[in-house]
């Protein structure tokens, strides 16, 4: 990794720090700062009049493996590999502490990343996750400073992670306390109402407040920042929460009742003839839950009540870096990996590409003298323009060779060069292999059940394998309630944007281990060796 000039306090570059916060399934239309009137989320809002607000930033992908490793890469699904949750992600892929590392910085994870270790490479290369460099590739390049993926296997799973462990020395004792007592409600003689059932969404977490998911991940950051004191520090802080289980503790749970809930964004004749893949997500216990209102209307108040704890945590966090001065030297970050459908087009969970679940919010914050402040940004960008601009805002040269995303600093100082930097389109992928609902009524094998979304300033359009697209006019129809897939006046809007699909795929960085200045050399260098082929 090459290095630029050093930075210099109170330049337009003084960037030391990096604090990359991003929330689990937090939709951006559930932020106060984002247009939200059923809840108020000061601290987020506050964080937004600080820098830019990106209004039409998309993820790479719509579950949270596949979007996750796209911000830790710079790169897309179809480049990276890890086309679903628990997808071991490939030794081959450089992340953001492989990159940010050789500058300086130490680079760790508190809370939530979804990585799978790729073992078998490991094992490959004769190394495994006991040893140093083994563990930080099992770790998507972090220091697992403290990580917090949940137990998702069900009450019966014993968990021994740090946070458990925590939980029993307060006196919260079970096999596995993150779920009977973090993410369970009581009843009234004492048992265990597992948060895995939404009825029981309406009481507060056994656990309390200050020994939750998310307070306990804001002390453990506090925690690693002033452990690093001068040495400088990139800190992936991945709040756990608004994910499910919809469980959240008092008084949170209690804030929002059903006449906060907005209406669901859907239509009947949705359900009428759709898609067969949206007809397929449709038929999955969660979407069925969330079609019917009552229900739906007694689990998003917890859902509501999760996000303003997150919001409640950020605001201790932001007045310890006040306290600690750090707002004049950490570029900060807050983002999500993806959103929640909560019954909007009768579906609820995600995996699909309207814009509740792949619009996610985006707000960044540049230390520099001439950073934007209380901007609003309406260009086209994706979260896989974060590495890039990580790397680009502590002096380092990005490896284009290696990225997809583009930097994002010139959208973020005044009279920075924003010209060509917003996206003519933006792209997500997924893959329904994995899902058996969908592809019984799909009839694909699983090798045939990639999807892509290509999203251009008017169109979203949807290409499935064997199957006909869908396509949204984003002018007219910005609910996306009317598919327009199948319109025969539509053909030449279908074929434009199926061509662009196509240039992106021919355009994936597929070299990632020689560098563009290398490829460039390649025949100057034969010339120098004496490597003389073909001369009579």
């Amino acid at each position: 990794m090459e290095a630029s000039a050093p930075l210099q306090p109170g330049s337009d570059r003084a960037v030391k720090n990096v604090l990359f916060i991003m929330a689990d399934q937090l939709r951006r239309d559930f932020l106060s700062c984002y247009g939200a009137r059923h809840i108020s989320t000061p601290h987020i809002d506050a964080l937004a009049t600080r820098g830019v607000r990106f209004d039409n930033c998309y993820a790479q992908g719509a579950v949270c493996g596949v979007s996750r490793m796209s911000y830790y890469t710079g790169r897309y699904m179809s480049t990276h590999g890890v086309n679903w949750n628990f997808v071991p992600l490939p030794l081959h892929n450089p992340t953001l502490g492989d990159h940010l590392r050789p500058l300086g910085l130490r680079v760790a994870v508190v809370g939530k990343t979804h990585v799978a270790a790729d073992t078998r490479g490991l094992e490959r290369v004769g190394s495994d996750a006991a040893t140093s460099c083994g563990r930080l590739a099992g770790e998507g390049g972090f220091e697992p400073y403290w990580r917090d993926d949940g137990i998702w296997s069900g009450p019966a799973v014993p968990a021994d992670n740090e946070y458990a462990g925590y939980l029993r020395t307060q006196g919260f004792g079970a096999a596995n306390p993150w779920h009977d007592w973090a993410n369970s409600a009581r009843g009234p003689s004492g048992e265990i109402l597992s948060g895995w059932e939404m009825r029981w969404a309406h009481l507060p977490a056994a656990v309390p407040e200050p020994h939750s998911e998310s307070a306990y991940t804001t002390r453990r950051a506090m925690e690693f920042i002033d452990e690093c004191g001068e040495q400088p520090w990139c800190l992936h802080l991945s709040y756990i929460k608004p994910h499910w289980p919809y469980v959240v503790p008092a008084p949170y749970h209690s804030l929002y009742s059903a006449d906060d809930v907005p209406q669901a964004n859907r239509a009947q004749h949705e359900r009428q003839s759709p898609h067969p893949v949206l007809q397929g997500f449709q038929s999955q216990a969660a979407s069925r839950s969330f079609s019917d209102d009552a229900k739906r209307r007694h689990v998003v108040p917890a859902y509501l009540g999760l996000i303003k704890q997150l919001d409640d945590q950020l605001g201790q966090l932001w007045e310890f870096m006040t306290r600690r001065g750090l707002w004049e030297s950490t570029l900060v970050v807050f983002c999500s990996d993806h959103g929640d459908y909560l019954g909007d087009h009768w579906l609820g969970e995600k995996e699909l590409f309207h814009d509740a679940i792949v619009a996610v919010p985006m707000i960044v914050v540049h230390p520099g003298s001439a950073a934007r402040r209380a901007a609003v940004e309406e260009q086209l960008v994706e979260t896989i323009d974060l590495v890039p601009t990580f790397i680009e805002a502590v002096g380092g040269v990005p490896p284009w060779h290696q990225l997809e995303g583009r930097s994002l600093l010139p959208l973020l100082v005044t009279g920075g060069d924003s010209a060509g930097r917003g996206r003519e389109y933006v792209v997500s992928e997924g893959d329904y292999a994995f899902r058996s609902f969908v592809r019984d009524v799909t009839r694909q094998p699983v090798d045939a059940c990639r999807m892509f979304m290509l999203r251009s300033r008017e169109w979203k359009y949807i290409h499935y394998e064997n199957l006909r697209p869908q396509l949204f006019d984003m002018r007219s129809d910005p609910a996306e309630l009317c598919d327009r897939g199948a319109d025969p006046a539509l053909s030449g809007v279908r074929e434009q944007h199926a061509q662009m699909l196509f240039d992106w795929l021919r355009r994936r960085q597929i070299h990632p281990t020689v560098s563009h200045r290398e490829m460039d050399g390649c025949t100057a260098h034969e010339a120098r060796v004496g490597t003389r082929i073909g001369v009579w």
